[in-house]
C-alpha cells in the first residue's frame, strides 16, 4: 500500500508478484509511487519538441534515394540530460490559468521516470510514418493530378486515429488481462517504436541515477555525443562531395561494355557481387538500423535474400520465364509487352480517373520484372507463413492464455495480477466515451473526405464501411497474435486483392481502402502496445491517452505539412528522368506504392494474377507459404533439444527479399555484414561493451545523419547545388548497363539493341 509522496512496495503483507509470465515477473518492476510528476512542463517542451523534430526529418528523408527513419530512442537519449537540466534550472513557482481552475508549475521536482517515458512515447508518434501521405504522393508526383489539401489532411489523420476506437473496444483483452504480455515492450526491438530503453523496464533507477564515467571510457550520454559529431561530419562526403559512396560496385568498374557483368556487379540494379557501401545511411536507411535487429533475424533474412536474389532469380531471368528478360533485372517499375514503361495514361479516363477497357484492351497487358513479380508471390507466401507459422508454434499457447484471457476479463474470476491491482488502486481508467468519441468523429471525417470533394479519393461509403469491418474483425486476432509472440500479421494483401475484385480500375479507391483497413488496424495495435507499455511502468491511463492523442495529432500534421511542401517545392521530384545529377528526390519507396496502385488498382487482381493476366501461378504462393513452416515444426518436435531449430522462422525467410525493390542488393548486404558483426562477433567478444553502446552507436549514427542532411539541403540543395560536378557525384553506382533489357530488338534509351 502508499501513502502520499512514498513508493508503493510490494512485501510479504501487500502485493506479491502473481503475473503468471515468467518474463514479465523477472523484468517489469512492481513498484509505483503515483506522487511522481507525469504530464508536466517538461513532458510538453521536450516531448512536443521531439515529436516535432522527428516527424519533420522522418518525412523529409522518406523522399531520398536513401530514406533513414530516426526512431524515438534518440530523442530518449537527448531528453534526459535536457530533463535534469530544466529540473535544476526553471523556477519552481506555480502559474495559474486566466479563467481555469488549472495551474501549473515549470518545476515541480526531479525529472521522473514516467515523464521521461511519456517524452519517448512523444517521439515516437512524430518518428511512426503517415502511411496515407503515400496517397497524397502518387497523386500530385506520379498521376500529376490535384487533390484538395483539406481532403488530404482529413485521410492523413482519419487514418491514423480510427485505431484509437478499435483500441477502446479490445483493450479490456488486449492490455488489462496479464495473460496478454506484448513480448515486444520487454526487450529494445527496432520493429516496437512505442518500446522504452531496457534501463527503464528492467530498473526505474538505472537510468535516472547519475552514471560515473568509466576509467578511460565515456559515459553513455558522451559516447552518444561523439558518436553523433563523427556522423555529422562523415556524411558530409557521402552526401554531398562523393554521392557515389552510397554504392561502390567494383565489376561494372573493370566491365564498362557487358550488360551482363554489370547485372552480377550492379548493388543498385543486379546481384551486387563485389559492391559495397561507405554510407552508413545506404545500411541503414530501408531496413532499419542493423544493430537493433536480433541475430536470428537477420540470419533468418539473408538465407531468404540469398535463395532468391543469387538462385530462384538468376534462374528465372536467364531462362527468359515470364519473357523476364524484355525488362531490367531488378526495377520497381510496369511495363508493356515491347518491354517500354508502361504509360498508364493510354488506359485511364481522364475524367473518371478509372480504366478504360477498350484502350485497356488495344494496348497491352501489364508486365513487371521478374523479382517484382516473384516479390508479390512472396508476399502472399509470407502472410500465410505467418498464421501457419504462428498456428504451429504458438497456437496451443495461444489457445491457453487466450482462454485465461476470457474467464478473468468477462467472468471476472479475480483483478488481474499485481499491475492490473497496482493501475486501478492508483489511478483512474480512461472512460468509454473518451474512444466513443474519437471513433465517432474519425468515422464522419471519413466520409466526409470519401463522399465530399468533387469524390476525389474514389473510394465510395461503402467501401469505406466495408473496410472498417475489415479492421474490426481482425485487430482482436492479429492483436492476441503480437500480444503472445511479437508478430503482426498485415492485411495490406488481403485488403487490396479484396477491393481489387469488388472495385477494379479505380487506383485511389484502391490505396484508400487498404489504408483505411490495414493502417487503422495497425495503428490501434500500436495504441494497445503503447497503453500496456504504461500499465507495466503504472504511468496514469488518462495520461498516457492525451499524450497518445496529442502526439498522433500533431505527428500527422507536421508529417503532412512537410510532404505538401516538399511535393509543391521540388520540381519534378521522384521523377528521376527529369531531376538534376545528384538530386537525391527520387522516391524509392513511393515509387513502389505508386506501382502498387497501377496494379491493384488501376488493372486490377482480376487481370494480373488470373488467367486473364500474365501472373496466375503465383497464387501458389499461398499454399507454399502455408505448408513451407511445417516440416520446421516437425522438425523441431522430433529433435527439441536442437534449439536452434524453431530459431529458422519462414515468414521472415519470405520477407527476406521482399524488400527489393526499393530495397537494393547493396543495402542488404550491407545490412548484413555490420549486423553480423555486431550481433555475433561483437556481442560474443565485447559482450559488455555491446549491451553498454550498441543502441546508442546506432541511435547516433541516424541522427547525425539527419541533422547533417537537413542542413545540406536548406543550405545547399534548396538551391539547386547537389554538389561538384564529377565522376563521384553520381550515386547509381557506375553500372548503366544493368537497367538494360537482354532480349533482341527491345528498344531502350542509353541501352544497345541485341
Amino acid at each position: 500500500m502508499y501513502a502520499k509522496g512514498v513508493m508503493v512496495v510490494a512485501d510479504d503483507n501487500d502485493e506479491i508478484d502473481d503475473n503468471p509470465i515468467e518474463q514479465v515477473r523477472l523484468t517489469v518492476s512492481i513498484y509505483d509511487d503515483p506522487t511522481q510528476p507525469v504530464l508536466t512542463f517538461r513532458t510538453w517542451v521536450l516531448g512536443m519538441g521531439s515529436c516535432v523534430l522527428l516527424a519533420f526529418v522522418n518525412e523529409f528523408f522518406g523522399y531520398r534515394t536513401n530514406p533513414l527513419g530516426i526512431s524515438s530512442v534518440a530523442a530518449q537519449i537527448v531528453t534526459l540530460p535536457l530533463g535534469k537540466l530544466m529540473a535544476a534550472t526553471l523556477p519552481t513557482k506555480s502559474f495559474h490559468v486566466p479563467l481555469t481552475k488549472w495551474s501549473f508549475s515549470l518545476n515541480p521536482g526531479p525529472f521522473s521516470m514516467k515523464e521521461h517515458a511519456l517524452i519517448t512515447i512523444l517521439a515516437g508518434c512524430g518518428s511512426s510514418g503517415v502511411y496515407a501521405i503515400g496517397i497524397v504522393t502518387i497523386v500530385k508526383a506520379f498521376y500529376h493530378r490535384s487533390i484538395n489539401p483539406i481532403a488530404a489532411f482529413m485521410l492523413a489523420i482519419s487514418t491514423q486515429m480510427l485505431g484509437y476506437g478499435w483500441a477502446g473496444i479490445f483493450r479490456k483483452f488486449l492490455v488489462d488481462s496479464p495473460y496478454m504480455w506484448w513480448p515486444g515492450n520487454l526487450v529494445q526491438d527496432n520493429d516496437i517504436i512505442f518500446a522504452i530503453d531496457k534501463y527503464l523496464l528492467n530498473d526505474h533507477r538505472a537510468f535516472h541515477e547519475k552514471e560515473r564515467r568509466p576509467i578511460g571510457g565515456h559515459t553513455r550520454l558522451q559516447f552518444f555525443f561523439l558518436v553523433f559529431i563523427a556522423s555529422f561530419a562523415y556524411y558530409i562526403i557521402p552526401g554531398y562531395f562523393f554521392q557515389g559512396l552510397s554504392a561502390i560496385s567494383i565489376v561494372c568498374l573493370i566491365w564498362k561494355k557487358s550488360i551482363t557483368a554489370q547485372q552480377i556487379g550492379s548493388g543498385m540494379y543486379g546481384l551486387g557481387i563485389g559492391s559495397f557501401s561507405l554510407d552508413w545511411n545506404a545500411v541503414s536507411g530501408f531496413l532499419g538500423s542493423p544493430l537493433a535487429v536480433p541475430g536470428f533475424a537477420i540470419i533468418n533474412t539473408l538465407v531468404g535474400f540469398v535463395v532468391i536474389l543469387y538462385i530462384v532469380i538468376p534462374i528465372f531471368y536467364w531462362n527468359n520465364i515470364y519473357d523476364a528478360k524484355k525488362f531490367p533485372f531488378i526495377s520497381s517499375r510496369t511495363f508493356d509487352s515491347t518491354g517500354a514503361r508502361y504509360n498508364v495514361t493510354r488506359i485511364l479516363n481522364n475524367k473518371n480517373f478509372d480504366i478504360d477497357m477498350n484502350s485497356y484492351n488495344n494496348y497491352s497487358k501489364l508486365h513487371l520484372s521478374v523479382i517484382f513479380a516473384l516479390n508479390y508471390g512472396l508476399s502472399f507466401a509470407n502472410l500465410t507463413a505467418t498464421l501457419s507459422h504462428v498456428a504451429l508454434f504458438h497456437g496451443k499457447k495461444i489457445w491457453s492464455l487466450w482462454k485465461k484471457t476470457t474467464r478473468t476479463t468477462t467472468k471476472g474470476e479475480n483483478e488481474g495480477d499485481v499491475h492490473t491491482r497496482i493501475m486501478k488502486k492508483n489511478y483512474e481508467h480512461v472512460p468509454e466515451w473518451w474512444f466513443v468519441t474519437i471513433l465517432a468523429l474519425m468515422i464522419v471525417m471519413s466520409l466526409v473526405a470519401c463522399e465530399g470533394f468533387g469524390k476525389q479519393l474514389q473510394l465510395p461509403w461503402w467501401g469505406f464501411l466495408l473496410s472498417l469491418g475489415i479492421a474490426l474483425v481482425f485487430t482482436l486476432p492479429i492483436g492476441v497474435i503480437q500480444a503472445t509472440t511479437n508478430m503482426q500479421t498485415g492485411l495490406n494483401v488481403i485488403t487490396e486483392l479484396i477491393i481489387g475484385f469488388l472495385y477494379p480500375g479505380k487506383p485511389l479507391a484502391n490505396v484508400a481502402f487498404k489504408t483505411y483497413g490495414y493502417i487503422s488496424m495497425a495503428q490501434a495495435l500500436g495504441f494497445l502496445a503503447d497503453f500496456k507499455l504504461g500499465h507495466y511502468m503504472k504511468i496514469p491511463p488518462k495520461s498516457m491517452f492525451i499524450a497518445q492523442l496529442v502526439g498522433t495529432i500533431v505527428a500527422s500534421t507536421v508529417h503532412f505539412s512537410t510532404a505538401w511542401w516538399l511535393l509543391t517545392s521540388i520540381p519534378n521530384i521522384c521523377d528521376e528522368t527529369l531531376l538534376p545529377e545528384g538530386s537525391p528526390w527520387t522516391c524509392p519507396n513511393d515509387t513502389v506504392f505508386y506501382n502498387a496502385s497501377i496494379i491493384w488498382g488501376v488493372v486490377g487482381p482480376q487481370r494480373m494474377f488470373t488467367k486473364d493476366g500474365v501472373y496466375p501461378e503465383l497464387n501458389w504462393f499461398f499454399l507454399i507459404g502455408a505448408l513451407a513452416p511445417v516440416p520446421v515444426w516437425l522438425l523441431a518436435r522430433k529433435f527439441p533439444n536442437h534449439k536452434w531449430i524453431e530459431l529458422i522462422n519462414m515468414p521472415i525467410i519470405f520477407g527476406g527479399a521482399g524488400g527489393i525493390p526499393p530495397v537494393r542488393s547493396v543495402n542488404y548486404i550491407m545490412w548484413g555484414i555490420v549486423g553480423i558483426f555486431f550481433n555475433f562477433y561483437v556481442y560474443r567478444k565485447f559482450k559488455a561493451w555491446w549491451a553498454r553502446h550498441t543502441y546508442i552507436l546506432s541511435a547516433a549514427l541516424d541522427a547525425g545523419i539527419a541533422f547533417t542532411g537537413v542542413l545540406l539541403y536548406f543550405a545547399l540543395q534548396n538551391y539547386n547545388i547537389y554538389g561538384p560536378q564529377w565522376w563521384g557525384l553520381e550515386a547509381d553506382d557506375h553500372c548503366p548497363l544493368a537497367k538494360c533489357p537482354t532480349a533482341p530488338g527491345v528498344v531502350v534509351a542509353g541501352c544497345p539493341v541485341l
